[in-house]
């Protein structure tokens, strides 16, 4: 008789959890899975795929206007934000059901309802308990909100993918990937928005030649970025919110989303009751191979806040199963994972920033390339875009590529290969472009920018 009443028992069915599971059943495991909302998790069902899917929809006002330069005669357009709204709604649901398919041809057992730990061995789901040899943790993320007077009127991007209408005036707290892209979206389906920031910038972490170039693009585009600046109360008004701001600026505005960070989602999962650590974020702590400070619990993907990815949650999923029940231990390689943001015009970036290549490298050398596209020579938009490779000088490895501008992220995920394969300056060099393409300039880059330390450079922004 069996000592547990499953192998694995998964907390959380987003794509970290599910892909797990449907590899440990694949090995050979009994697998059970709980998941108290839908199976998809935040990238299927509040994230990345219906995010995209509002940014397409956001990117047709400017295609209709563009056409008029290739001949084209566009009669009067509008948009219906409820049909865009229902039409993303079947989308999820489809691929909603598609993962519990999954998971059942898998031959994984789904228990609806939220799992938290009673023992090291014993998981709670509404009034009954499941015993499992091993426990995998994988509740990802959730938003963050400062608590501020009026706090209780904003959205997150949880809400602001469900809103019954389109609001004429929006204000999005934040400047990270979640903050820009819907301000494309808003903007792009007709909102007067305005992107509220602490720093200067948007997207802390990125290479400061991106951040600058989609700060400018953002503004061309009608967006407005107010830097420096925190919110301290929002009040409910007659026509709308009124927002103070830090320097006593009154703000008004339909609808406020705050886009200010997600925490790991661990609160009333009973870690700590059972030895498991977090720290001061919430989030678990695991050595490489997923396992957490209890031997038989593991944890992978937004949870562990390690890269808050979709493709690095089913990278670790896929790995702890191999390890623990294929017999085949592997760690995830964390290191060159290509991102994207889906702003207007979109970003990409893999590999190291140019201040961060500084500080671990001995000398740096950088190569910028900034254009127009060619589509829009004739379609007359002032849009440009922006290339950059990061180089390691006693070596010439790339060690950084960075795009601002459209298919950014298709074009990046190809670097990304070459960066995880060691190419060099040279080998870039060496590759004959494809013509005409926005991507042939990271193969035809020569001109090296001017070293920040040679008297007469500008100084690398902080």
């Amino acid at each position: 008789m069996a000592q547990y009443d499953y192998d694995l028992f998964v907390i959380g069915a987003g794509s970290g959890g599910v892909r797990a599971s449907r590899i440990s059943a694949r090995h050979g495991a009994r697998v059970a899975i709980c998941e108290d909302f839908r199976v998809g998790g935040t990238c299927v069902i509040r994230g990345c795929v219906p995010k995209k899917l509002l940014t397409y929809a956001a990117h047709f006002h400017e295609d209709f206007e563009d056409a008029a330069g290739f001949g084209w005669t566009i009669g009067e357009t509008a948009h219906d934000w409820k049909a865009l709204i229902s039409n993303k709604n079947t989308e999820i649901d489809r691929l909603n059901a598609i993962y519990i398919r999954l998971l059942k041809d898998a031959g994984v057992e789904l228990i609806e309802g939220r799992g938290s730990l009673v023992d090291d061995h014993t998981v709670k789901v509404g009034d009954a308990t499941y015993t499992a040899g091993t426990i995998l943790i994988a509740t990802g993320g959730w938003p963050e909100m400062p608590d501020i007077p009026g706090i209780e009127h904003a959205l997150t991007s949880n809400e602001a993918l469900e809103l019954d209408s389109l609001p004429r005036r929006v204000v999005i707290v934040g400047g990270g990937f979640i903050a820009v892209e819907f301000a494309g979206i808003f903007n792009g389906l007709g909102s007067d928005v305005t992107l509220a920031i602490r720093r200067d910038l948007p997207l802390r972490g990125f290479d400061e030649d991106i951040r600058a170039g989609l700060a400018e693009e953002l503004t061309k585009k009608g967006i407005t970025i107010a830097p420096n600046t925190t919110i301290t109360s929002i009040e409910k008004t007659a026509d709308g919110f009124s927002l103070m701001t830090d320097s006593e600026e009154i703000i008004e505005c339909d609808a406020v989303m705050y886009a200010t960070g997600r925490m790991p989602n661990t609160k009333g999962l009973g870690l700590e009751e059972v030895g498991v650590h977090v720290n001061k974020k919430g989030a678990i702590a695991v050595d490489e191979y997923s396992r957490t400070t209890v031997e038989n619990i593991y944890a992978v993907g937004d949870v562990t806040d390690r890269i808050a990815l979709t493709p690095v949650a089913l990278a670790e999923g896929h790995a702890f199963a191999d390890t623990v029940f294929g017999k085949k231990p592997r760690a995830v390689d964390h290191s060159n994972v290509a991102s994207a943001v889906f702003s207007h015009p979109p970003i990409s970036s893999v590999g190291l920033t140019e201040a961060q290549a500084r500080e671990q490298y001995e000398a740096v050398d950088t190569y910028v390339s900034r254009f127009k596209p060619m589509k829009h020579t004739l379609s007359g938009r002032d849009e440009r875009s922006l290339m950059k490779l990061v180089v390691d000088r006693a070596t010439d490895r790339v060690v950084g590529c960075h795009m601002l501008g459209a298919d950014a992220p298709e074009i990046v995920q190809g670097l990304a290969i070459a960066l995880k394969a060691g190419a060099t300056k040279a080998d870039f060099d060496a590759t004959i472009g494809i013509h005409p393409t926005a991507a042939e300039e990271f193969v035809t880059m020569r001109e090296k920018q001017p070293d920040p330390t040679t008297p007469g450079s500008i100084e690398p922004a902080e």
